[in-house]
């Protein structure tokens, strides 16, 4: 009997450091093949398209990084593309945040009629695909005179029905009702009672979003690329579409403007990630 719980018990440690091993194997398989399309984006734009179409494929990197840099420079305003696009991204991101949290903390802590009749009217929204709304925006857009301008890259998206919806429900369960009754005790309006008690709360949810957003907005190329008709306010997605053309398409060009506009987006995203694991961090523990 004594020997057969020693067995047992020499058994499991080993069934569970095998368990353990084949999770960290399969984890590290993901891993690679989640950062293996990056890996293989820097290696064509340090190789030329004849490298690239070799076979078999060429998985090295090559040393033609600043030939094909260059080259990008020379076919396209880079540089003005890039400050478009960081500044349409950032208003647009700032304005996201602001009025997604504002109407988010008001949808869930605030009564008042047509409330839930207003919300399900925005959830509605996020079903419809936004190609369907192509066609009517930019006919408004030439109504108000904005085709070709920043703002109608900025203000038609300055709220979205997501974000109204996650903030709603953040706010919902993280912004204490004893607390935003506390303030209205205190004499706390409803935009003091937003910015000094539900604002501070909401910080991790508005990271993600902010993270979310800015993305979406550095990444936008339909309806830039409908609405702009100047080639000095191209945002970077239209620009470097540019390089691709009818007479044939130099693929190492291609991906290292692919990859200049991506390494802002690692950086951002890097950024934002760690302030948003702190803020969870720091709420989980706060008594």
């Amino acid at each position: 009997m004594a020997g057969f719980q020693m067995k047992q018990q020499y058994h499991r440690p080993f069934n569970m450091q095998c368990k353990g091993f084949l999770l960290h194997l399969i984890l590290l398989g993901v891993t690679a093949a989640a950062f293996f399309p990056f890996y293989w984006l820097v290696v064509m734009a340090t190789n030329e398209t004849s490298d690239i179409f070799s076979y078999p494929p060429k998985l090295t990197f090559g040393v033609h990084l600043l030939e094909n840099m260059n080259n990008v420079f020379k076919n396209i305003q880079f540089f003005a593309a890039f400050a478009n696009t960081l500044f349409i991204a950032s208003v647009e991101t700032t304005l996201i945040l602001f009025f997604c949290s504002l109407a988010g903390f008001t949808f869930a802590k605030f009564t008042f009629p047509g409330r839930n009749t207003l919300f399900v009217m925005l959830l509605v929204t996020m079903m419809i695909p936004s190609q369907l709304s192509a066609v009517p925006s930019f006919v408004l857009m030439a109504w108000l005179g904005w085709v070709g301008s920043f703002k109608a890259l900025i203000i038609p998206g300055m709220v979205t029905a997501f974000g109204v919806f996650w903030l709603r429900q953040y706010a919902e369960s993280a912004v204490p009702g004893e607390l935003v009754d506390a303030g209205r005790i205190d004499g706390c309006g409803h935009l003091r009672l937003y910015w000094h008690v539900a604002l501070p709360i909401m910080r991790p949810a508005l990271a993600f979003l902010g993270i979310f957003s800015f993305i979406h907005a550095w990444n936008d190329y339909m309806w830039p690329l409908i609405i702009l008709n100047d080639p000095a306010k191209y945002t970077l997605q239209v620009a470097l579409s540019q390089l691709d053309n009818v007479y044939g398409s130099d693929y190492g060009m291609l991906m290292a403007g692919t990859l200049m506009a991506t390494v802002p987006l690692i950086i951002i995203f890097l950024l934002g990630s760690r302030h948003f694991i702190a803020n969870i961090a720091a709420g989980a523990i706060k008594e």
